[in-house]
């Protein structure tokens, strides 16, 4: 339960943090709101043509007499949009954080200095391209991970009761652990550590994650929180990152600002 607790209040200090840097708070938002206009543009088309994509993949029902044809795609378009709709929340944060690597890597090692006892940040030495490429490929790793029990805990979504109960509290524990992961990795990535030592990392305090995690995950499903949440979401994680490495944290700056970041050593 302290781990919960914990996990959330990262999640608040990080909001706050932002709160008082308005200028890193400004910046960051940028890259929510590009991506916002790309999946809303997306949702409207799947959901303007998605009775015909629907219709099209089903030529074997076009003589079913009655109503049968018309609930049957229906439905299946209804399921279509829903699966677009999580696969939005679900990849949100992996594209967000992809755009905006230079802007969360700047707001993240601010964070650090902020908090740093001596005022220094962990600093990648690996050039742009090659921090954007590592993110990429960590984000589809972790895509296909989450795509893999997001499979799964649809197909027991049609168990009676359990599918209706207990499968969306595991699937929204489960989004807040990939969530998480994605913003951690801003912090933990510029400390060197790989994608699978990362998931070890999260695994050992799961209860810390799912305090962070779960509970922003439930506000993303609010349309449009999401893009005002992520800069304070780098800036809990990398609080929270810190924590899982056992790194000496001081109260972060009270004073309204942004601060230049002191280089300092992995």
């Amino acid at each position: 339960m302290r781990d919960l607790g914990a996990g959330f209040g990262h999640l608040l200090k990080g909001q706050r943090w932002v709160a008082r840097h308005g200028r890193s708070y400004g910046f960051g938002l940028l890259p929510g709101l590009i991506t916002l206009v790309l999946y809303a543009a997306a949702l409207v088309a799947l959901a303007v043509w998605g009775e015909d994509a629907v219709t099209w993949a089903t030529p074997f029902a076009d003589d079913w007499a009655g109503p049968w044809q018309g609930l049957f795609r229906g439905l299946l378009t209804a399921v279509l949009f829903a699966l677009g709709l999580l696969l939005a929340v679900l990849t949100f944060t992996a594209v967000t954080l992809l755009i905006g690597q230079p802007f969360y890597e700047n707001l993240s090692e601010k964070v650090d200095a902020d908090v740093s006892p001596d005022g220094t940040a962990p600093r990648s030495d690996l050039p742009l391209w090659r921090e954007l490429w590592t993110s990429a490929r960590d984000s589809l790793r972790i895509l296909a991970r989450a795509a893999l029990w997001g499979v799964l805990l649809f197909a027991l979504g049609f168990l009676p009761f359990v599918g209706q109960t207990a499968v969306p509290v595991v699937g929204f524990f489960v989004t807040g652990f990939f969530l998480t992961e994605e913003l951690a990795a801003v912090a933990l990535q510029r400390r060197g550590v790989e994608l699978r030592a990362r998931l070890r990392l999260l695994r050992s305090r799961k209860a810390l994650v799912w305090g962070f995690g779960t509970p922003l995950g439930l506000a993303f499903l609010v349309p449009f929180v999401a893009v005002f949440l992520m800069p304070g979401a780098v800036a809990g994680a990398t609080l929270l990152a810190r924590d899982l490495l056992g790194e000496e944290s001081g109260e972060p700056d009270t004073e309204d600002g942004d601060q230049e970041v002191t280089s300092g050593t992995r």
